[in-house]
């Protein structure tokens, strides 16, 4: 800001000059020159006006400007693919002065990124950067660190690694570098997939191997950290050690089951699960990576084989219990039923002699995914129901609520007393299953296990109820009770198929955008039955649900390509008794959220789906045979860099001469003849 000062001119004292001439006006300024012309004006008192041209200094802005460019850091990225790309922007956008270096050419892409690209590893050394980036493969590493030119370095360079390993990067930069270098390996647990939307939470695990004691290297070393927490990045200063044991039991894991289920070509379906749409994530997630990053997890982590081989262990122990679980029902159904094996297993696939399982089947049956429309055109008076639930465990328990908040009188009858439970819920509870059905209830929701369900159906004295009665089941699996309900119940009886693809645990926050899948099997013509079923169907629409009208025959197919893989995911991940660690991932933040939801579910609900869909044995074999060839997959690689390795000079050897298998001996029988000594190391 301009300072302006007005300075009023003391009386001059007459001089000679004066007293000889007569007085004349006159003004004088420092801003104007006085002209004939202004001589006829009115005498003004001398006025002085006097510009201050210094500026207001800001001390605070200075410093603050200072204080910034002294954080500032020259950054060389050594390798400038997707990941060394991916954390330039960062840099750059910091203000940090960034080179890179890679054996391809990026120089166009550093140029968008506001980045000096040099193509040669001597010209980049030669710039003096304070910090040496390594974003190599974990593979090329050790070829890309010996192919630098350290000695263009200034001594006191600090270097850092940002492989998913790191005990192999810390023993080869002690190897390698001077000691005068300084190190630091991290680990940013992201990438430019699961850090899309930004850095904030996400972990960075870091050692400082080795920091000179210098005040000016230690702040260096700081600098540099501040990157990541500036960004809200989850700072975490662990060893290497304990971070490539707690790497093996997450990353690694994480990655293998991301490889696996996306050799399945795993596909979204109308019928997500929010665990299924977790496994679509993590293989989206894990694609974006190389097969070269995930060899090397495995590689060069002494923890890694362990956990690969528990994964195995895991899957065979779950197959194992799939198997034994299936012979052991079949002999006690064969004993009861005197049937053949041949003719048990078709029972058990089918639930009755109604096969409607193949392809050809399911291309004609067709899922209708009509959105759902309530229908209001009930009659005010019979605007309630009497729902009868058959099965009052945990998840009649957790419908039961919901209807009777909706209005509906609700009964219920079980094998256990629950008598307690539905006084509090406002139930009426009925130990025997002809009292219960003496209540002409409207609808009988059957909420019993998939295995228990041929045999409680059996049961039910249907004689004693309503001849239109409405059947609805809500098992996991669908042509099964369809079957089942077609084959024992009269034709008078209508039958709603349907699934609330949701549970007391995900469905412990509301039921608001969770899918409800139906199919209107056989409804009857007449508007009441009609209403009923739409009555019925309201009770989810109105919780928010959506609403997917399907066949029975479509839901299995797309169940076991999701919901049995899910199940499956989650339960030989179980086996491993997986906990959380200090540096876990979102992906593997998702597989213990997985693991927790299904744990909650008995056996018997995951056999069920296994032995009541068609499909899911299809399903479990391409899992098996997926998991059979990611493995074969690691160990032809393993197996060739060996054999690389050991018979790197097998060309020489193939064309020595022949030679006997004993030694030639020379004129001294006791020395042997060095020509025919061949190094194999």
């Amino acid at each position: 800001m301009l300072g302006v000062s007005t300075f009023h001119a003391p009386p001059l004292k007459p001089s000679l000059h004066s007293l000889l001439k007569p007085s004349v006006p006159f003004s004088f300024s420092l801003l104007t020159t006085t002209t004939a012309a202004s001589s006829s004006r009115i005498r003004k008192p001398l006025v002085i006006r006097a510009i201050d041209a210094a500026q207001p200094f800001d001390y605070e802005a200075k410093a603050a400007l200072e204080f910034r460019n002294s954080q500032k850091l020259k950054i060389a990225i050594i390798g400038f693919g997707n990941f060394g790309q991916f954390l330039a922007r960062t840099l750059v956008r910091q203000g940090h002065t960034v080179l890179a270096h890679s054996r391809s050419n990026y120089s166009d892409a550093a140029k968008n990124l506001g980045v000096a690209f040099f193509p040669n590893a001597d010209d980049l050394c030669e710039e003096h950067p304070e910090v040496i980036l390594l974003c190599s493969s974990i593979i090329s590493t050790e070829q890309v660190l010996l192919s630098l030119p350290l000695q263009r370095l200034k001594r006191s360079t600090l270097f850092v690694d940002v492989l998913s390993v790191k005990e192999f990067p810390k023993s080869l930069l002690l190897k390698v570098l001077p000691s005068d270098f300084d190190i630091v390996c991290s680990h940013p647990m992201f990438g430019p997939e699961s850090a899309s939307c930004g850095w904030n939470g996400m972990p960075f695990v870091y050692e400082k191997v080795r920091i000179g004691e210098e005040e000016q290297r230690v702040a260096r070393c700081q600098k540099l950290l501040d990157v990541f927490e500036r960004e809200g990045c989850r700072m975490v200063e662990m060893s290497c050690t304990d971070h490539d044991f707690y790497s093996a039991g997450s990353q690694f894991i994480t990655h293998t089951v991301g490889r696996v289920l996306g050799m399945l070509m795993l596909e979204s379906t109308p019928i997500n699960t929010k665990g299924y749409e977790s496994l679509l994530n993590l293989v989206e997630n894990t694609a974006g990576d190389s097969f070269d990053l995930y060899y090397g997890l495995f590689m060069f982590n002494k923890n890694s084989l362990e956990m690969l081989e528990r994964l195995d262990f895991a899957f065979e122990d779950l197959k194992k219990q799939l198997r034994k679980q299936l012979f052991e029902n079949a002999g006690k159904v064969q004993i009861l039923q005197d049937e053949d094996y041949a003719g048990l297993l078709r029972r058990a696939q089918n639930g009755s002699a109604l096969l409607l399982s193949s392809r050809d089947t399911r291309s004609h049956d067709v899922a209708k995914l009509n959105k759902y429309k309530s229908n209001n055109s009930s009659q005010p008076g019979n605007s309630k129901l009497k729902i009868a639930i058959v099965g009052f465990g945990n998840f009649g328990q957790f419908l039961a609520k919901t209807i009777a908040l909706h209005g509906h009188e609700v009964l219920a009858y079980s094998r256990s007393d629950y008598s307690d439970v539905a006084q509090k819920l406002g139930v009426s509870y009925f130990n025997d299953a002809d009292d219960l059905c003496e209540q002409h209830p409207d609808v009988i929701l059957l909420c019993t296990s998939i295995l228990s369900t041929e045999k409680v159906l059996k049961s039910l004295p249907v004689q004693r109820l309503k001849r239109s009665t409405l059947f609805v089941d809500v098992l996991s699996v669908k042509e099964f009770p369809r079957n089942l309900f077609l084959q024992h119940l009269p034709p008078d009886f209508d039958v709603l198929c349907t699934h609330p693809m949701f549970g007391p645990e995900s469905g412990k926050n509301g039921w608001k955008g969770l899918p409800f899948l139906y199919d209107k099997v056989r409804i009857g013509g007449d508007e009441s039955r009609t209403s009923r079923c739409d009555q019925f169907l309201d009770i989810f629409s109105k919780e928010g649900c959506r609403m997917v009208e399907m066949s029975c025959a479509e839901h299995d197919w797309h169940a076991a390509g999701s919901q049995f893989i899910t199940h499956t995911t989650g339960r030989f991940l179980e086996k491993l008794k997986l906990e959380a660690t200090p540096i876990d991932t979102k992906g593997y933040e998702t597989l213990l959220s997985l693991v927790e939801n299904t744990a909650g579910d008995s056996f018997d609900l995951y056999y069920g789906l296994f032995l009541y869909n068609l499909n899911a044995m299809e399903q479990l074999e391409r899992l098996d045979l997926a998991f059979e060839s990611l493995k074969k997959q690691l160990f032809d690689r393993l197996h060739g860099i060996y054999r690389k390795k050991v018979f790197k000079n097998e060309e020489k050897v193939s064309v020595l001469p022949d030679r006997s298998l004993l030694p030639e001996e020379s004129e001294d029988t006791n020395v042997v003849s060095s020509s025919n000594t061949v190094d194999i190391n």
